[in-house]
């Protein structure tokens, strides 16, 4: 444990942000699954609608730094591709 006020404060800042990342990740990816599990259900539409709610959290996840645009847009695409195959 720090003795400096200042680290001390940064240590407890550092678990909070840790445990929200964490759960964060953990939501996206249960929505990419909710995606695919829907996806080899052939249920177009529970798929679509999973893919929405999986891409809002994908860009949310943009927004508050936790993951790069990059990473968002290359699994949007394969959701996208994934869900347009079901017919």
């Amino acid at each position: 444990m720090p003795n400096i006020k200042s680290q001390v404060k940064r240590s407890l800042t550092n678990i909070k942000r840790n445990a929200a990342v964490k759960s964060q990740k953990s939501a996206i990816k249960t929505g990419i699954k909710r995606v695919l599990t829907a996806v080899e259900a052939k249920d177009k539409e529970a798929a679509v609608k999973a893919y929405n709610e999986a891409s809002k959290l994908l860009d949310a996840s943009i927004t508050n730094g936790v993951h790069n645009k990059n990473y968002v847009a290359r699994q949007k695409s394969r959701l996208a591709k994934a869900v347009n195959s079901v017919d």
